[in-house]
């Protein structure tokens, strides 16, 4: 049974120019940490020339993409019918960037499908990971 979920996804990238540059971008789900998604950009589609991956929740895309969501660095709303916007707060600045909401459905979808929305508990071991903090606090 697969454990990881990789979804690539057109990004538009909205610049000061009117025109938006089409940067590809990679959605993963990994069920060893379930309330995560993350999204990574390729190094050519970031202003350091290195990859950036963003990671957040799960719920915060879904619910993003009904009403305006996220208060931190990671911020989802809904724009239109076929497109969501995500922006990505950082101190060098704010990236926003537009997806198709299709995409990010069929995502969705197949994430609710490995671990269903609810039982994301059942995924975590919460003796081993305690034990992971621990030996790191040592």
């Amino acid at each position: 049974m697969f454990t990881v979920i990789e979804q690539l996804v057109e990004a538009r990238l909205v610049a000061a120019a009117p025109r938006m540059t089409s940067i590809p971008a990679t959605l993963t789900y990994d069920r060893s940490d379930p309330f995560a998604v993350r999204m990574t950009f390729p190094a050519p589609a970031t202003l350091e020339g290195v990859e950036v991956c963003w990671t957040f929740s799960r719920e915060l895309l879904a619910d993003g993409m009904r009403e305006p969501q996220g208060h931190g660095d990671v911020r989802v709303r809904p724009y239109g019918y076929d497109r969501t916007v995500l922006e990505f707060h950082a101190p060098e600045g704010t990236a926003v960037v537009h997806v198709r909401s299709g995409e990010l459905r069929h995502f969705l979808a197949a994430t609710t499908e490995l671990v269903p929305v609810g039982l994301e508990h059942l995924q975590t071991d919460l003796d081993r990971d305690l034990a992971e903090l621990m030996r790191d606090a040592l």
